[in-house]
C-alpha cells in the first residue's frame, strides 16, 4: 500500500528537483550576492584626514600604547636636522600633544613596547654624534623620558624584538655610509629588570633593514636585508632558550 508523502515543505527543494539546472542558476545567484556585499563593505572604508603631527618627520617610530594612545618619537625632520622630540596621537580626539622630550635626537632607532608597560627607544643615528649605541625609556605613565643602558655598539636600521621572557633581542644594524663594509652582524639582549645588555652571539651573515619575526615556538626567524655581500637569500634563527643561532631555509630571491 502507498502512502502519500504530501507536498515538500520548502519550495525551493521542489524547483531543484524539477530541474538541476536551477541550482546551477541559484549558486551563481548566491556568488554573485556575496560579491556584491564584498563590494559595498570595499566602498564604505574610507580615509579621513586628522589634524597633522606638531612636527613633520620620517625615519621615526609609533608605538601603540596599551591606553589606546600612539607614541611618535624622533625622526628627520624639514629643517635636515634630527628629531628630539616626542608626540602623543590620542584616537578619542585626533590629536597629538607634546609628551616630554627625549635625551637626544634620533632617527631610524627602533622602539619597543616592554612587558611592564614602558617604551624602549635604542640606537639610530643624529648629525651631532653618530650612530648612537644609547638607549631611552618613556614611561607612558609620567609622560617621561629616562636614560638606560647603552649599547655596546651604536647602530641603526637594527631590529628589535620582544621575547616572551620579556627581554629585548637587538640584531644588526648598520654604523657606516661605506658599501660593503658597515653591516653589523652583532646581537645583543636587554634585560628591563636591570637596564642592562649583554652578547647575544653573531649574525652568520651581517645584514641591516632585515626583518625580525617572533614565531609561535619562541624562536625569532631574522631575514633578508641588505649585507657587506649585497642581498642576502639567507635566513637565521635564534632560540632564546639555549642562545644560539641557526641557518634555515633560504629566501627563493634576493630582489
Amino acid at each position: 500500500m502507498w502512502k502519500s508523502r504530501g507536498a515538500s515543505a520548502n519550495p525551493k527543494a521542489r524547483l531543484m528537483k524539477a530541474n538541476p539546472n536551477n541550482r546551477l542558476l541559484a549558486l551563481a545567484l548566491a556568488a554573485l550576492a556575496l560579491c556584491l556585499s564584498a563590494i559595498q563593505r570595499t566602498e564604505a572604508a574610507t580615509w579621513t584626514t586628522n589634524i597633522p603631527l606638531l612636527t613633520a618627520r620620517y625615519g621615526h617610530t609609533a608605538t601603540l600604547l596599551p591606553n589606546g594612545k600612539v607614541l611618535v618619537a624622533g625622526g628627520y625632520g624639514t629643517n635636515f636636522n634630527y628629531v628630539s622630540s616626542a608626540e602623543l596621537y590620542d584616537q578619542a580626539t585626533g590629536k597629538s600633544t607634546v609628551t616630554g622630550t627625549p635625551g637626544a635626537p634620533r632617527g631610524f632607532h627602533t622602539a619597543t613596547l616592554l612587558l611592564n608597560g614602558k617604551v624602549l627607544v635604542t640606537g639610530g643615528c643624529n648629525s651631532t654624534d653618530g650612530f648612537l649605541s644609547s638607549a631611552e625609556l618613556y614611561d607612558p605613565g609620567t609622560g617621561t623620558w629616562t636614560p638606560t643602558g647603552a649599547m655596546a655598539t651604536g647602530r641603526e636600521y637594527h631590529t628589535a624584538t620582544l621575547l616572551p621572557n620579556g627581554m629585548v633581542l637587538i640584531v644588526g644594524g648598520e654604523n657606516g655610509h661605506v658599501v660593503g663594509q658597515s653591516s653589523l652582524d652583532t646581537v645583543e639582549l636587554y634585560d628591563p629588570g636591570i637596564g642592562k645588555w649583554t652578547a647575544a652571539g653573531r649574525l652568520q651573515f651581517a645584514r641591516y633593514q632585515h626583518t625580525a619575526t617572533m614565531l609561535t615556538n619562541g624562536q625569532v626567524l631574522i631575514a633578508g636585508g641588505y649585507g657587506n655581500l649585497g642581498f642576502p637569500t639567507t635566513a637565521e634563527l635564534y632560540d632564546p632558550v639555549s642562545g644560539t643561532w641557526t641557518n634555515t631555509g633560504a629566501l627563493l630571491s634576493s630582489s
